[in-house]
C-alpha cells in the first residue's frame, strides 16, 4: 500500500464519469483518491437507458420513475406521443444517484475527499501533486495549513464538469469546447396533478420560446419532476422560460424543492490527454450528445474507458494509452454525435423548422429506430428500408415538400 499522500491514481470530480472511472480502478486494486466539491448536483433531466443500467448494474431502488412514452410538443402545440414499446426509460434523481456511485466507489477501496481542486504542480520527479482547497466544516475556523491539501498521483483523471480547471490547465485546445448553458427547477409533484398529467411520460418542448437553440422539458421523478431548458444565447433569460414552461405545464404552483445550472458541453475536444499522466472524462471530455442533452450513459462509458487506458497505464508505465480513450469512445459512439449535431444545427434553428421536426416524429420508422438507437446506445441497422424510407422522408422536410399535419 502507498502512503496517504502518494495514490495510482487521483479523479478530480465525483459525478458520474469521475465516480466510475474511481470505481473501476479500485476494483483492479489500484489506490485512487476521489476528491469532489460539496454540494454539486448537475441540472440534469435525469433519464438513463436500460444498456446503461444493465452495463452498470444499477439497482431499482435508484430509479425514481420509469418513462414509457416521450411526448414532442411542437411551437404550434401540436403533440407526438412516442410510446417505448417492450422497455422503459428509467429517471433518476442526480443528488441520489451520484452520491450512490459515489459510495461504490469508496466500497470498492477509493479514499472519498472534498474539496476544490486549485492546480497541479510537479515534484522532484516530475511527478504530479494535485492541490486542492479543503471544504470544511464552517462552525470550525481551520488553521491555514488545514484550509488545503495535496498528494501525489501517477496518473490524475479529471472529471471536474464542463469548463473543467483541470483541462484548462493541461490540455492543449481546451478552450476549444461549444456549450449549452442548462438551468433546471426540481419542483414538487402536487397532491393534485393538472389535468393530462402522465408520472410515466416525458415531455421535451420544442418551441422558440422555451429556448432558441435547444429544447425544455418536463421529466417525471416520482414525488418530484424536472422542469428546465437550455441554450447557447447568453442572452436569453433560462428562468423566465423555465417560469413559462411551468406555467404550460400547469405546475406553476408547485413547491420548488431547489434550482440548479451548469454549462453543457456540446462537442468533444480535440484532445482529452497531455501526453504524460493527465487525462479528461466526462462533461470535462466533451462527452454530452448534441441535439438530445443526453450525458450520463456517455459520461459513465467513458470513464470505464479511461479506467482500461489508465489501468494499462499503470502496469505498462506507457503513457500513449492515454490517447486511447478519445480513440475508442469515438470509433463507438462518434458517428451517432455526428448525426445528432447535424440534426441539432438543422433542425433547431426556427420554429417553422420545429414545427417539421416534430412532425417527422409522428412516421412510425423513425420512431422504431430512434428508441432502438437510444435504449441500446449504437445505430440500427437491422432494418436497412426504414433506413431508406427515413431518408426519402428527410430529404421532403428539408425542401419543404412534406405537408405538416
Amino acid at each position: 500500500m502507498k502512503t496517504p499522500d502518494s495514490f495510482d491514481v487521483i479523479v478530480v470530480g465525483g459525478g458520474p464519469a469521475g465516480a466510475t472511472a474511481a470505481h473501476e480502478l479500485a476494483s483492479e486494486g489500484h489506490s485512487v483518491l476521489l476528491l469532489d466539491r460539496a454540494g454539486r448536483i448537475k441540472p440534469c433531466g435525469g433519464a438513463i437507458p436500460p444498456r446503461l443500467i444493465a452495463d452498470f448494474a444499477i439497482p431499482a431502488h435508484l430509479l425514481v420513475a420509469r418513462a414509457t412514452c416521450a411526448r414532442m410538443v411542437a411551437p404550434s402545440g401540436k403533440q407526438v406521443d412516442i410510446p417505448i414499446e417492450d422497455g422503459f426509460v428509467g429517471m433518476v434523481d442526480r443528488e441520489e444517484f451520484d452520491e450512490w456511485l459515489r459510495q461504490r466507489a469508496e466500497d470498492a477501496g477509493a479514499l472519498r475527499r472534498t474539496g476544490t481542486f486549485e492546480r497541479i504542480e510537479r515534484d522532484a520527479d516530475g511527478t504530479a501533486v494535485v492541490h486542492w482547497a479543503v471544504e470544511q466544516d464552517e462552525s470550525v475556523e481551520p488553521t491555514a495549513a488545514a484550509r488545503h491539501a495535496h498528494a501525489r498521483a501517477r496518473v490524475v483523471i479529471g472529471a471536474d464538469g464542463a469548463r473543467s480547471a483541470v483541462a484548462h490547465q493541461n490540455i492543449a485546445g481546451w478552450d476549444r469546447g461549444r456549450f449549452v448553458f442548462a438551468y433546471h427547477e426540481i419542483v414538487e409533484r402536487p397532491q393534485d396533478p393538472p389535468p393530462g398529467y402522465d408520472p410515466s411520460r416525458c415531455d421535451v418542448v420544442y418551441n422558440g420560446r422555451m429556448s432558441p437553440d435547444f429544447y425544455g422539458w418536463v421529466f417525471p421523478h416520482g414525488q418530484t419532476l424536472s422542469i428546465g431548458t437550455g441554450s447557447a444565447d447568453k442572452g436569453f433569460s433560462l428562468r423566465h422560460a423555465t417560469a413559462a414552461l411551468r406555467k404550460d405545464a400547469g405546475l406553476d404552483t408547485a413547491r420548488t424543492v431547489r434550482r440548479e445550472g451548469a454549462p453543457i458541453p456540446m462537442k468533444p475536444l480535440p484532445r482529452w490527454d497531455n501526453g504524460r499522466d493527465v487525462v479528461l472524462v466526462g462533461d470535462a471530455a466533451g462527452v454530452v450528445a448534441p441535439a438530445s442533452g443526453e450525458g450520463i450513459y456517455y459520461a459513465m462509458a467513458c470513464g470505464r474507458m479511461a479506467a482500461s487506458s489508465v489501468h494499462r497505464v499503470l502496469q505498462t508505465g506507457d503513457a500513449r494509452h492515454l490517447a486511447g480513450v478519445r480513440k475508442a469512445f469515438l470509433k463507438e459512439h462518434g458517428r451517432v454525435f455526428w448525426i445528432l449535431g447535424i440534426m441539432q444545427r438543422f433542425w433547431y434553428v426556427n420554429d417553422k423548422r420545429r414545427e417539421r421536426f416534430v412532425d417527422i416524429c409522428r412516421d412510425k420508422d423513425v420512431q422504431q429506430l430512434t428508441f432502438d438507437s437510444y435504449m441500446h446506445k449504437r445505430l440500427v441497422r437491422k432494418r436497412p428500408m426504414a433506413h431508406v424510407r427515413i431518408f426519402f422522408k428527410d430529404v421532403a422536410h428539408l425542401l419543404g415538400l412534406a405537408r405538416v399535419t
